[in-house]
């Protein structure tokens, strides 16, 4: 039999020498063993490891306090300039408001140049919302549609194609609209509104004797159309942003494409389809060129969607700005001021809804 290697006597009866090379206290083997170069550190009277030292100091000014101070300023202007459009309304509007000699909100005539002024603005509000909701009404579900399908449905050579094609519509200024709406669409709209009247008179919104064409509905028509690209493209990228993740799990679930568009995709793009509706609102409501060359330019305040008729605030200032004197035109100023503060009251309601919706998302994740 070999023999065993020899141990340490004092290893080996218990004693308290070891080997040098076992000189550790007790939970050493957890540790790094020391480098035997060591370097000084920088500032420091003692030795350290390598690559120690403070951090360096942060310069006074630098390209990261610059881009801080630029953004700051930026924003500053935005509010600045809401402030001066807001105060330069004001201002102009008060001498008109005073020398009016009936209700601002509820007087449905508009006569500001007349010895005594009497104008309102009760029946331009009312044609400025039904013009602009009914627009929306009309184009969100095909603006959704389209964007659905080039985002989840169509070739990808076809999607990028057509959702150029619909950029490119969103580029179309509004006067060409409104003179297509005026003098090939009014026909169709025409025919149409006869029909409507014919066979569904009985209800309010499609009842009167005429004439018709150059009516709300014409103007709506013609501005959901206007919308229509704005709402696709934001809702179009929107859906594109969706988690692969979520998808694929949707329909490894044993859910049909649908059932994942409904269940992973709306949810996850609802703010942003949100947004995307509002932004398309805000550009119904200060329409003016096309609205002016479509719709009848009456005042009364009326639910009937085919006869002719109708008005808003954006119209009215665009007709009326040429022949009015200066009562007249603090009465239009006037007017703009109220759908200032309309388009002020959208934007902020859905920035409110989208940062609810994202801390109820952030909450839940």
């Amino acid at each position: 039999m070999g023999e065993t290697p020899s141990r340490s006597a004092d290893a080996g009866t218990g004693g308290t020498r070891v080997a040098s090379g076992q000189e550790r206290p007790a939970g050493a083997s957890a540790r790094v063993a020391e480098s035997p170069v060591s370097t000084r550190t920088p500032g420091g009277d003692g030795l350290g490891l390598g690559g120690g030292g403070g951090l360096p100091r942060a310069r006074a000014f630098g390209a990261e306090r610059a881009f801080r101070g630029l953004t700051l300023a930026a924003g500053t202007t935005v509010l600045v300039i809401i402030a001066a459009i807001a105060g330069f309304l004001i201002a102009k509007a008060v001498p008109a408001l005073r020398a009016d000699t009936a209700n601002f909100w509820t007087y449905e005539g508009w006569s500001p140049n007349d010895t005594a002024p009497k104008f309102g603005i009760g029946t331009l509000a009312f044609g400025t919302v039904l013009s602009s909701a009914l627009a929306l009404l009309i184009a969100v579900p095909v603006a959704l549609g389209i964007a659905l399908f080039l985002s989840h449905y169509a070739p990808r050579r076809l999607g990028t194609a057509l959702g150029f094609l619909i950029d490119l519509l969103a580029a179309v200024p509004s006067v060409v609209f409104g003179l297509w709406g005026r003098d090939v669409f009014v026909t169709p709209v025409r025919d149409f509104s006869a029909w409507l009247n014919q066979y569904f008179g009985w209800i309010p919104i499609f009842g009167g004797d005429g004439p018709f064409g150059k009516s709300i509905m014409l103007g709506s028509l013609v501005l959901a159309i206007m919308v229509l690209p704005i709402i696709t493209s934001l809702s179009r990228e929107v859906f594109l942003q969706t988690p692969t993740a979520n998808e694929e799990a949707a329909l490894a679930l044993g859910a049909t494409r649908w059932e994942m568009i409904r269940t992973a995709v709306l949810p996850y793009g609802r703010p942003g389809i949100i947004a995307a509706v509002m932004l398309g609102l805000g550009r119904a409501l200060g329409e003016t060129i096309a609205l002016a060359m479509t719709l009848g330019i009456t005042f009364g305040i009326s639910f009937n969607l085919i006869e002719n008729g109708g008005n808003t605030i954006a119209a009215n200032i665009a007709n009326a700005f040429g022949e009015a004197n200066d009562t007249g035109r603090g009465a239009l100023i006037a007017s703009g001021l109220v759908l200032f503060t309309i388009t002020l009251i959208v934007n902020i309601t859905a920035r409110a809804i989208v940062h609810r919706r994202r801390e109820f998302t952030e909450s839940a994740a």
